[in-house]
């Protein structure tokens, strides 16, 4: 992966009628696009106190790309040299487009102001020929791995969150399960606008309804998210965090809701039923804010506020 000073944005495709080439053609034009410096008035300017680099993690059969954020070296021996950086392992939102680079505004601000180490990984992304369950073995096995070898990348493995936005989240929202079964500790799970449910439920929520058609967001490209995401034949249930069946003893979430967002309820639903399994968790609303603000500092208001909760309550929750 690289950026590229500037690439132009494509026009959005007929989501409800593309073809698996128009597909591949379209993310390939936007995932430019969202990496290019032109993006940038719209996605945020990187913090000057973080370094940014592209890497390969060799995964079981594959190898896949993370975008790795630190805090930038200072000429400093000792503090170059830190291997005890708290780790949060991003997972970027779009199902079937979308780049870690478009959330260079957020995770280099966490990892310049934590400090931190931030891994944000390039999942697989949605399509005819990789279902959603790739995306999550992706996210997991990314975890796993940098928690495996925290030494070589100067994390402290005791100290690890999960974050997400979007499809992303729902990807760390499993992640954290998963984690959780297997007895890996996670200090903080961090949810943002989270598309949890994929299964034939997904659009039966008011919030669907009333914000079917936004600019960020719109029924037909998340009809194709759910047609990519579960094969026919497939258990929707196993990739849609809301009909686990244990959400208890997970680590403590972070929940942000964008109020003008189709998955807005989805958020508010997942926040209850952890709740009532007696994980802890904070609800936070923004009122106004739509899908994808976060990423949008440019031109959502409230990405800002959203950012510096998430970095107060990471901090908190990733505190010695």
């Amino acid at each position: 992966m690289s950026e590229t000073a500037t690439a132009p944005r494509p026009a959005e495709p007929d989501f409800s009628a593309i073809t698996a080439e128009e597909l591949r053609a379209y993310r390939d034009a936007e995932n430019r696009f969202r990496a290019s410096s032109a993006a940038r008035t719209i996605l945020g300017e990187p913090d000057t106190g973080a370094a940014i680099a592209w890497q390969e993690i060799a995964l079981p059969g594959r190898d896949l790309p993370v975008r790795v954020y630190r805090p930038a070296p200072t000429g400093d021996a000792e503090a170059a040299a830190r291997t005890d950086l708290p780790l949060v392992v991003h997972v970027h939102g779009g199902g079937f487009v979308g780049t870690a680079a478009q959330c260079d505004w957020t995770n280099s601000h966490l990892a310049a102001a934590l400090p931190a180490l931030v891994v944000s990984v390039e999942h697989r992304l949605l399509a005819p020929d990789s279902p959603l369950a790739n995306a999550a073995d992706d996210g997991w096995d990314v975890l796993q791995h940098v928690v495996r070898h925290a030494p070589q990348w100067g994390a402290d493995p005791t100290r690890a969150a999960v974050f997400g936005e979007s499809c992303g989240a729902l990807i760390s929202a499993l992640t954290a399960i998963r984690a959780r079964e297997v007895g890996l500790e996670l200090k903080a799970q961090v949810l943002v606008n989270p598309a949890v449910d994929v299964t034939g439920t997904m659009f039966d929520y008011p919030s669907m309804a009333e914000y079917a058609y936004t600019p960020t967001l719109t029924l037909p490209q998340l009809r194709l998210v759910q047609r990519l995401a579960v094969p026919p034949g497939a258990d929707a249930r196993l990739v849609s965090p809301l009909y686990a069946n244990d959400l208890s003893g997970l680590a403590p979430a972070l929940v942000v809701v964008p109020t003008q967002d189709a998955l807005a309820d989805h958020g508010r639903r997942y926040a209850e039923q952890l709740r009532a399994a007696g994980t802890s968790v904070r609800l936070t609303e923004y009122p106004g804010a739509r899908h994808a603000f976060l990423t949008l500092p440019g031109v959502e208001p409230q990405a800002e506020a959203a950012q510096a909760e998430i970095l107060a309550f990471l901090r908190t929750a990733l505190e010695r």
